[in-house]
Formats: structure tokens, sequence, C-alpha cells
């Protein structure tokens, strides 16, 4: 074990003589990436077609009231163009998984739902002032001849307010109030407030219907929407869990605060699973089983046997303690970028706090490297908090890894990342301490998010490229 003590002391472990290393890398993540990406694009930018023929630049130039009413149109649009992709971001679609990662999917999901939900309410607010100036009537009025009297409103208005409900529910305040399990269950409601807008687009949303490009585009983005829920996420997850057969093998506690649960089932190998990824799983042991939780693989992959551990903080985590061997699983995944497909150099540099540690020994135990060239910093509140360790013990002992614990309360110091043993430490000056070539490391981070934007940081500070910074997020 390597001892990160005060500045004084030298870290004692070794360091191996470079050695030729071959990394296997992904050689598609570019192409699929341009791939997702293009996809986005080229769907916006022929939104945005629709409504300039239309007719919709020069309506606006016009300045009366048939310029709120074409910048309705507008808003309504892309609106609903984004609201579409909402599904179709989280509905576990192969182009969009492999292009852009679980991570920044997660990232894109928030900042396009929130987009969405402000154009839908600009949407209303413009269409309802263009149409009653024109009428000369009070907004009000309007608003409820909307609501009344215009086929499919009484629809549209359900799934604003179901839209409204997943929305609050989103804000981070408000989030950090809800159970996991109950803040899920209130976010599948936006699947439901999809739904019942789709009559009112298409018997009064001129835009939908001017053309059969446009109607066509519509019918089809909408199809490939909800069969991508269909297929992603329930067939394809439910035919690989029967095939596979994966059921409870054994749980173990794991520290003073964590739980592992072993798992075995048949050709895992053909799950494509590696070290860094995670499924999110469902346990059939009672009520309450549909409920899906994110769990890295905190042991490397093999074609018999698949691991996860974590902290028990929760419902969902303190369940995993009662699970009993031969418990049917069912899975989701894998997911995730966080693998060794996405290494630069030929050195690793592990950074994890509580239960993140776990994938972060998964990756050791599956990624070449010599002895010497890899270190593991993790971060604990206490040493009995500490999950993995008998795993860490054999990486230290057969791999050569140099592993540096930091456990305490937080530093006051300003890299609040590291424990308050270590205050006196800058983080950046830490980093390239215990890694004095950077250039030749790649830095796999994992912890509460928080956490890990205090350590991304500082390695940016300590010179590292963002390019060989790797972690994974599961919040959204």
């Amino acid at each position: 074990m390597t001892t990160l003590a005060p500045r004084t002391r030298q870290i004692e472990a070794a360091i191996a003589p470079p050695t030729r290393l071959v990394v296997r890398r992904n050689p598609h993540a570019a192409l699929w990436h341009a791939a997702a990406t293009t996809i986005i694009w080229l769907t916006s930018l022929f939104v945005v077609a629709l409504w300039v023929a239309g007719g919709g630049i020069g309506a606006t130039l016009g300045f009366t009231a048939e310029t709120l009413t074409t910048l309705g149109r507008l808003t309504g649009l892309v609106s609903a163009n984004l609201l579409l992709y909402q599904v179709l971001l989280m509905a576990r679609i192969p182009v969009f998984e492999r292009g852009f990662g679980r991570d920044a999917m997660t990232r894109m999901h928030r900042f396009v739902g929130f987009w969405s939900f402000w154009l839908l309410g600009a949407h209303i607010v413009l269409l309802v002032a263009g149409y009653s100036a024109s009428a000369g009537i009070n907004p009000i009025v309007q608003l409820w001849d909307f609501v009344w009297d215009y086929p499919g409103m009484l629809l549209a208005t359900v799934a604003t307010l179901l839209i409204v409900l997943v929305v609050v529910t989103s804000i981070r305040r408000a989030r950090r109030k809800l159970r996991y399990e109950s803040w899920h269950l209130l976010h599948l409601y936006a699947y439901l407030g999809v739904g019942p807008a789709l009559p009112h687009q298409l018997w009064t949303g001129a835009d939908f219907l001017s053309s059969p490009l446009a109607t066509t585009y519509w019918w089809t983005l909408w199809a490939v929407a909800a069969a991508s829920v269909i297929v992603f996420r329930l067939g394809v997850p439910l035919l690989r869990s029967v095939r596979h057969g994966i059921r409870v093998s054994r749980v173990e506690r794991d520290g003073d605060t964590g739980v592992t649960v072993r798992m075995s089932g048949r050709s895992l190998h053909r799950l494509g699973a590696h070290a860094g990824q995670f499924f999110v799983w469902r346990f059939v042991d009672g009520a309450g089983w549909t409920r899906g939780h994110p769990f890295s693989l905190s042991e490397a992959p093999t074609a018999h046997g698949l691991s996860i551990s974590a902290r028990v903080v929760g419902d969902g985590t303190q369940r995993l303690t009662r699970l009993r061997p031969g418990t049917r699983v069912l899975i989701e995944g894998p997911y995730g970028h966080m693998v060794g497909a996405a290494r630069q150099g030929t050195k690793l540099l592990m950074i994890g706090a509580g239960a993140g540690v776990a994938p972060l020994v998964s990756l050791l135990e599956e990624q070449p490297y010599t002895s010497g060239d890899a270190t593991l910093i993790t971060r604990d509140h206490s040493d009995g908090d500490a999950m993995r360790q008998d795993a860490i013990r054999d990486l230290v002992a057969k791999r050569g890894v140099r592993h540096a614990p930091l456990s305490g309360p937080r530093s006051p110091g300003p890299s609040p990342w590291l424990s308050a043993s270590h205050g006196a430490w800058r983080g950046p000056d830490l980093i390239r301490y215990v890694a004095p070539d950077l250039d030749a490391y790649d830095v796999y981070l994992c912890g509460p998010v928080p956490w890990m934007k205090s350590v991304t940081a500082d390695l940016r500070t300590a010179g590292v490229a963002a390019g060989r910074i790797h972690s994974e997020a599961f919040t959204v």
C-alpha cells in the first residue's frame, strides 16, 4: 500500500521501467459519435425548414398578430421535436448509446427536457397572444376556447400537466427531497405526456400535415420513438435476461456499510460487457421488483459470473442485503463509456470515492499494465467504509498496483475532494506527485458528481488533457 502522508515523505512504491503494452481501443467510436450527431442535426434542421417553407420568415417580419402566431408555430415545432428526442435519448438506442455514452446522454436528456418545456410554454403563450390579438378578444377567453373547442386540445392539456409534473420533480432541489424510487416512477410520466399530445398535433397542427414530406417525417419520428421504447427498453432486456438465465449466487458484506452481490448465468460473455460498465438491475424478489437501479460491475465480468457492489444508503440498496441465492435477475445493458477501450496511454491513475471504487477495481483487474504503472486513490469517510478491500490487496500483491487510501472528513483546503489529513496539499500538486509523468496516464474517476467535478478541475489544472479523463455519472 502506498502512503500519501505529509509532503516530507516520498512514495515508497517502486516504479517499474516502461514496457510496451498493447491497449485495445474502439476504432468505431468516432463513427458512432458522428452518426448520432448527424441524426440530431439533420432532423433539427428539417423541422426549421418546414417552418420556413410554411412562410414563417415572411410572417415574422410583418410585426403583426401573425408574427406572434408564426413564432408560436416555430416554438411548437421545435418543442415537439425535442420532446420526442427526450424519449429517444433514454430509450437505450444503440446509435446514441455508442455515439454519446450514458454520461453525455444523461446531461443531454436534462438539457433537452428543460428546453422542450420552456419552448412549450412559449408556444402556448405566443399562440394565445396571436389569436386573441387577431380576434380582438381577451387572452383568457382565447385560451379557454383553445382548450374546449379545438380538436385534441383537452388531451394536449393533460399532456402539458404531466410534463409540468416531470419538470418540477426534476429540479435538483425538489429531486433531493424525493426517494429515488418515487422520483423514477414520476419520471415515467414523461412517456405518458408524449402520447396525449399526438392527436392535437395531427388534428390542428398545420405544420405537421402541410405536405406529404412533413406528414411522413412526423409519423416516422413518432413510430420510431414508440418502437424504440418497446424494443430497447422492454424487448431486448427481457430477451437477454431469459437467454442468459442470470440468478443471484451469493450476497456478501463489503466493509461496514457496503454489500456485494454475485450472480451467475449462461454464456455471459455474449453480453459484450466490459469492466467499468454498468447495467440497470431488477431483482425479482417480491413487490417493487420492477424498479430498476443502475450499478456498475465491481469485478471484471466472466463467461459465468457478474458482480456488483453498493453502499447501503436507501431502500434500493438495503434490498440488496436481503436477496437470496437463486433470485432471478433481469438486466438492461451493458452501458457506459468508462472502459479500457478509451485508453490513450500506457499507465493508469484511478481515483474513486465510496462505492465508486468498485468499477475502478474491475478495470484494474481487466486492463494490461506493468507493475507500478497503475495507481489507485480511494476516498472514504472512515477506514471501515472502504469497499473491495480484499480485491485491492490482491491487486497490490499480484499486479503491483500502488494504493493510496484517503480516509476521514473532507479537506477544508482548496481541494475538497481530499481528506482533511491532506489539507495542506493542493490537488494538482498531489496529482503530479503521484503521477509525475502525467502524459503517460489515463485517469478514471468514479464517485459522487460534485466530488468528481472537484477532482476533474484539479486534474485539468495539473495538465491532464480532457480526453484522458474518463468518468460516468448516473444522475439526471
